[in-house]
């Protein structure tokens, strides 16, 4: 799986890690800002976008952050059973 953050979905170097996953046959999960930029064309039936409709730059970093929080938090819930 390939996770990637892009506040405007236009950074040439995302795009780039997006084709190379999708030619590994790996799953993307980008997380976008305003509307989702040049990226979500990119995107297969499988990958997941979490966009932030926002046009605050600081505002979609933010989110963005939560998000990895929560992502990092279910992640060591289900490999590590934490909180049991």
């Amino acid at each position: 799986i390939l996770l990637a953050m892009s506040t405007s979905g236009k950074s040439k170097n995302i795009i780039e890690a997006i084709i190379a996953a999708h030619h590994r046959k790996m799953q993307v999960i980008v997380m976008t800002g305003h509307d989702g930029g040049d990226i979500p064309p990119l995107l297969g039936e499988n990958d997941i976008e979490v966009r932030v409709p926002s046009n605050s730059t600081e505002r979609i970093q933010e989110v963005h952050g939560i998000v990895i929080h929560c992502l990092c938090d279910i992640i060591d819930t289900q490999l590590f059973k934490s909180g049991e």
